[in-house]
C-alpha cells in the first residue's frame, strides 16, 4: 500500500526552520504542524521562537495555541493530535510539514509503537511520591540519572529539569519494565519502518556560528519582551512551561536571588548546550539529511530539487 508523504525539518533553534518549511509549504502546497512541546501554550510565544503571522506569510501551522498554559500536553497528546492533521493535510491533497526540535515527538508521530506501556488499572501514586521525595532529597539531576540507568532511550529525550516527564517515565519502566517511548524495538533510523514515506531534513552549521546566532536571538527576544512573558510563567507556578528554557532561568533574578545580566548569560548558556543535545540525538537516533543553509544559503534550491524529486517517486 503506498505511504502518504511526510516532510519533516529538524534541528536546533536559530538555523532557519521557520524560514525553510514557509518556503516549501508556499512552493509544495504545504502546510505546517509544529513539533515543538511548548508552542502549543497560549502565550508562550516569544521563548519558544513561536512563528509570527508575518512570519507564517499565510500559511496554515498547527498545535500552535492549543493549550491555556495550565493545562498539561503530552507526547501521547501530540501523537494523537498531530497525526489527526497528517490526516487531514493528505485528504486535501496538502503536504504536511512538520517542523521542530523535539526529538520524541517526531518519532511518537512517525512510527508504530504505544506510547507509555503502562495499564490503566496500576495505582501510581505511591511510587510518585516515591520518586518526588527522592528528587527533593537528592535533586533533579539524580533524578534524571536514574532514569538514564533503566531507560536511556527516555533520558536522551527528556531534560534533567523536566522533572514531571522525568518521574512519568520512570513509573512506566519501574512499573511495567517497559520503556516509556516504545513497546517494541522500533528502528528509528529506518524511515522505511516508518507510518509515512518520510523525507526528514535537518539543519546545523558550525557551532560557533550557531552559538552566536543562539546568543543573538536570546538578545531579541529580551529586547522584545521575554522578562515579561517569563514572569508571566513565574507567576503561575508548576506548570510545563516553567520547565523551558528562557523562562525558568529568570525566576532566581524574580526571587532576588539574582541580577538581570546573570538570568540572560544563564538563558544563552542553557539554549547552546540544548542544540548540541538536538544535534546529538538526531544525529545519533534518526537519519536526517543534514543541510547548512546558514553557511551556504545558495543550496536551498539544491534542497528544494530533492523534494521535488522525493515527491515525484
Amino acid at each position: 500500500m503506498r505511504k502518504e508523504k511526510v516532510l519533516v525539518i529538524v534541528g536546533p533553534t536559530a538555523v532557519g526552520k521557520t524560514a525553510l518549511s514557509v518556503d516549501l509549504a508556499k512552493r509544495f502546497n504545504g502546510e505546517i504542524i509544529s513539533g515543538d512541546s511548548l508552542q502549543v501554550y497560549r502565550g508562550l510565544d516569544i521563548g519558544t521562537a513561536k512563528a509570527t503571522a508575518e512570519e507564517q506569510q499565510g500559511i496554515p501551522h498547527y498545535l500552535l495555541d492549543v493549550r491555556d498554559q495550565q493545562e498539561n500536553f503530552s507526547v501521547a497528546d501530540f501523537q494523537t493530535s498531530g497525526r489527526q492533521h497528517l490526516a487531514d493535510c493528505h485528504h486535501r491533497s496538502k503536504l504536511p510539514i512538520v517542523v521542530g526540535g523535539t526529538g520524541l515527538y517526531i518519532q511518537s508521530l512517525l512510527f508504530d509503537f504505544e506510547l507509555g506501556g503502562q495499564k490503566k488499572d496500576i495505582d501510581t501514586s505511591e511510587l510518585r511520591q516515591e520518586l518526588t521525595a527522592y528528587c527533593e532529597r537528592f535533586g533533579v539531576l539524580k533524578l534524571w540519572e536514574r532514569l538514564r540507568d533503566q531507560d536511556r532511550g527516555a533520558a536522551e529525550a527528556i531534560h534533567p529539569n523536566n522533572v514531571k516527564r522525568v518521574i512519568r517515565a520512570l513509573e512506566v519502566v519501574e512499573l511495567t519494565g517497559k520503556s516509556v517511548t516504545e513497546q517494541r524495538q522500533v528502528d528509528f533510523r529506518d524511515l522505511d519502518s516508518a507510518l509515512y514515506d518520510v523525507k526528514l531534513i535537518g539543519l546545523t552549521t558550525e557551532r560557533e556560528v550557531l552559538y552566536e546566532r543562539i546568543n543573538q536571538r536570546v538578545d531579541l527576544m529580551v529586547a522584545e519582551g521575554l522578562l515579561t512573558e517569563a514572569r508571566g510563567v513565574y507567576e503561575q507556578g508548576e506548570i510545563q512551561g516553567a520547565q523551558g528554557i528562557g523562562y525558568k532561568e529568570f525566576f532566581p533574578y524574580f526571587q532576588g536571588e539574582s541580577d538581570l545580566e546573570t538570568a540572560v548569560a544563564q538563558v544563552k548558556q542553557n539554549s547552546r548546550r540544548y542544540a548540541k543535545r538536538q544535534l546529538t540525538w538526531f544525529r545519533n537516533r534518526m537519519s536526517v539529511e543534514w543541510w547548512d543553509l546558514v553557511a551556504y544559503p545558495q543550496r536551498l534550491t539544491e534542497l528544494q530539487s530533492t523534494v521535488t524529486d522525493w515527491l515525484d517517486k
